[in-house]
């Protein structure tokens, strides 16, 4: 009988404060996709992370004839066999160092042939002003300074290069828009709070009567708060499903289907499902507590029951 009259509350408060239990929804919808969104970025950003960060290459590259007037570090000259080779055994003894292979000048001139052939600067340049390079792949990318200390200002080294260094402007970057969503999750969040005590307030004051008939029969102070919390428990989960299908539907037409971002941006190792669904349950619990415990507290103050 009581679970009974709990329920039927539940279906008079929702159809009496529709409008705004409309907007309970959808607040809670837009500010939970959001979360979910933001948890789904940081993973992307990880993801990526061990994906890139596992293919950079730390670059040592050495002087030529040209750059003895033109570059201060090479300023003794090009570098000789014997530099070449204690640079190498230097590499080799390094256990940092996973691997190391070596580009010539013809071959450094072949792979800026093909990535700026276009380039009106391409077709003045000869193999003898490009310049010879060890690539080195760290066992700990994050260990690029051991390399940069160890062989700048080497004679024969006119620079040590890291391409993590590029990458991290481009995580910088995705870091600041997932701050920037948290951001707008946390003001949607704080409207659909704020929307859920007022709509809790409104359904307690519709039924005053009601509820001060039940506090002078003996009704608990649980038994009366019930249908309240319940009604804002429902709205919210109805919101988080809401939510729940919005991150489903935009995995699916934006990276699988649709824009089809899998097969486009190749080069991106995109978040799987694991990944999402792990994010249902989270917004699913969150979508019921969150809701509840804001009824719940307004209506202490509110009923004083």
């Amino acid at each position: 009988m009581r679970a009974q009259f709990v329920l039927s509350e539940i279906g008079v408060g929702l159809r009496r404060n529709l409008t705004m239990t409309f907007a309970v929804i959808v607040s809670v919808a837009l500010s939970l996709a959001l979360f979910g969104g933001s948890l789904l970025m940081s993973d992307q950003v990880s993801t990526m992370k061990g994906y890139w960060y596992d293919k950079v290459n730390v670059s040592i590259f050495l002087c030529n004839k040209h750059d003895a007037d033109s570059d201060v570090n090479c300023a003794k000259g090009a570098v000789t066999e014997d530099q070449k080779k204690q640079i190498l055994s230097d590499l080799h003894n390094m256990s940092i160092v996973e691997k190391v292979s070596y580009e010539s000048q013809d071959q450094a001139y072949k792979h800026y042939k093909e990535q700026f052939g276009n380039s009106p600067l391409a077709s003045s340049l000869t193999p003898d002003q490009m310049q010879e390079s060890y690539r080195i792949k760290l066992k700990d990318p994050q260990k690029y300074q051991v390399v940069a200390s160890a062989f700048n200002g080497r004679a024969g080294v006119q620079s040590v290069q890291d391409q993590k260094g590029i990458l991290d402007n481009l995580f910088q970057l995705l870091n600041l828009m997932n701050r920037g969503a948290l951001g707008v999750m946390a003001m949607m969040l704080i409207v659909a709070l704020l929307l859920i005590v007022n709509t809790v307030r409104v359904s307690a004051f519709s039924r005053r009567r009601e509820t001060g008939i039940m506090r002078l029969v003996g009704a608990s102070g649980f038994y009366i708060q019930a249908p309240f919390i319940a009604e804002a428990a429902v709205a919210g989960l109805i919101g988080g499903g809401l939510a729940c299908v919005g991150l489903v539907v935009g995995r699916y037409f934006t990276i699988d289907h649709g824009m089809d971002l899998s097969h486009k941006l190749t080069l991106i190792n995109f978040v799987g499902w694991d990944a999402v669904l792990a994010k249902l349950p989270l917004i699913l619990a969150t979508s019921v507590l969150m809701p509840a415990l804001a009824a719940f507290f307004a209506l202490r103050k509110y009923l004083k029951v």
